[in-house]
């Protein structure tokens, strides 16, 4: 039904579209002077359709499921649910909505299965419901927006007001999202700061996050530094960096000034295919290519290569950072004016000579925006950290030993059951926020970077 109450909007906004244009043309036609063209008299109408009727359908589907499951609840026979708490009144819902659905287990009592028979009827109810109202206010929606259509009316001005309303809406949205992140960050990680004081989560050595089992447990307490967590991420996003940051820089300025058009055609599209491939390939890439590769290496050469490394996951990493670092050298390279180039030329100066003394310094804001914004792409990555890097919090810099980072913690201290009034479930928005603390300060970094030299070279 929701599929049906969709095309049903659809429709009706292409029919409005078609209705106001054919008149507008028959307005115009019979001489009249019109204010708009029929194109914006049949955008308004299809807009005036098509969103408050999408805004009905979409409440409806929002608070459809809620308001059908109170009222299935609130039909069951009188004290049935006395007495029991609020887990156990989810369970007895969820055993009904499972029988509605067809997967019976056991005999379920008499009573669950009159509920199940009154769900799937308010389900059916609500589902005809939207269909009709859906198609009732489009109906009317069309009737208001037909009327519209006259020599004076502004339909420009409608059509531009209502897309207008659409972006402010979607910003506004964006914004008090943006807002609600942050709000839930700062609120659970003060919670855990009531628990675990701040000076040794940030300064802290040691990340044992475990809670006791039993009283006399030696790390009973747990330990949150968070110090060797952030170190393994600084050594991963080192490395991947080390790898990542001359290839596509290399790669762009060859793509960019030397390469012939062909060729340029050709690699450029294949080098930004590694930017599409999931995350979760370049794990199983680095799990079964890099790290066995590594462990070899180690075994020929005497060095002490752990089973899961830094330097596995950083360079898979790595490939997978090369197509951002290129993409936007290559556009920083390509905007720089062409005045430039052909004057350090027209001087004497070789091709290389010019990039380097020329185009690269014009090009730094676009060159560090790349790089920066890989840099916080690594940070944030958990896929191929998980899969390739491991699990124990070290205070090491070596490349070659077992890390892990603040994602894989996040990862590990979220699965499975999780208790949000425990310091080991709060730690993990603890180190949420850190991240984004960290990424932020690298976002304002780079944006402080590009306008100085954008300053500078304009």
């Amino acid at each position: 039904m929701t599929v049906i109450a969709f095309v049903l909007l659809f429709s009706a906004a292409c029919l409005g579209y078609v209705l106001n244009l054919s008149a507008a043309r028959s307005l115009r036609a019979g001489g009249a002077r019109l204010h708009s063209l029929g194109s914006f008299h049949g955008g308004f109408a299809a807009l005036l359709v098509l969103v408050p009727t999408f805004l009905f359908v979409v409440l409806w589907l929002v608070f459809q499921a809620p308001v059908i499951d109170r009222m299935t609840m609130a039909a069951l026979p009188p004290g049935t649910l006395d007495g029991l708490e609020t887990g156990a009144v989810q369970l007895i819902l969820a055993e009904i909505k499972s029988i509605a659905g067809g997967r019976i287990f056991g005999t379920p009592e008499l009573w669950k299965l009159a509920a199940a028979d009154h769900l799937t009827g308010l389900r059916a109810l609500s589902a005809n419901l939207m269909v009709g109202l859906t198609a009732a206010l489009a109906l009317v929606l069309l009737v208001i927006a037909r009327r519209t259509v006259a020599p004076d009316f502004r339909a420009r001005q409608g059509t531009e007001g209502i897309i207008k309303g659409l972006m402010i809406f979607c910003s506004t949205v964006a914004i008090f999202t943006t807002i609600g992140i942050i709000a839930s960050l700062v609120f659970e990680t003060m919670r855990f700061f009531q628990m675990v004081p701040w000076h040794e989560f940030l300064f802290g050595t040691t990340w044992e996050p475990q809670m006791p089992i039993r009283a006399d447990q030696i790390a009973a307490t747990g330990a949150f530094g968070w110090l060797p967590v952030f170190l393994g991420t600084l050594v991963i996003t080192v490395v991947a960096l080390v790898f990542a940051v001359p290839v596509g820089l290399l790669s762009a300025i060859y793509l960019n000034e030397f390469a012939s058009p062909g060729f340029r055609r050709i690699a450029k599209p294949v080098l930004e295919i590694l930017a599409g491939v999931p995350t979760v390939v370049y794990g199983f890439f680095a799990v079964l290519t890099i790290a066995p590769a590594l462990r070899s290496f180690g075994e020929m050469t005497g060095l002490p290569i752990a089973p899961n490394t830094a330097m596995a996951a950083g360079l898979v990493m790595g490939v997978m950072l090369i197509p951002f670092i290129s993409s936007f050298a290559d556009d920083a390279l390509s905007a720089v004016p062409r005045t430039l180039r052909d004057g350090a030329l027209a001087l004497g100066a070789t091709r290389a000579e010019t990039v380097m003394n020329v185009l690269f310094p014009a090009a730094i804001p676009g060159i560090v925006g790349g790089v920066l914004l890989a840099v916080s792409r690594a940070i944030g990555e958990t896929m191929i950290v998980v899969m390739a890097a491991g699990l124990i919090a070290k205070m090491t810099v070596n490349p070659l030993d077992s890390v892990t980072t603040v994602t894989v913690q996040i990862v590990t201290l979220l699965i499975g059951d999780t208790s949000f009034d425990s310091p080991k479930t709060l730690a993990a928005f603890a180190l949420g926020f850190m991240l984004f603390v960290v990424t932020l300060g690298i976002n304002v970094l780079a944006l402080g970077i590009v306008r100085k030299y954008r300053e500078v070279y304009d």
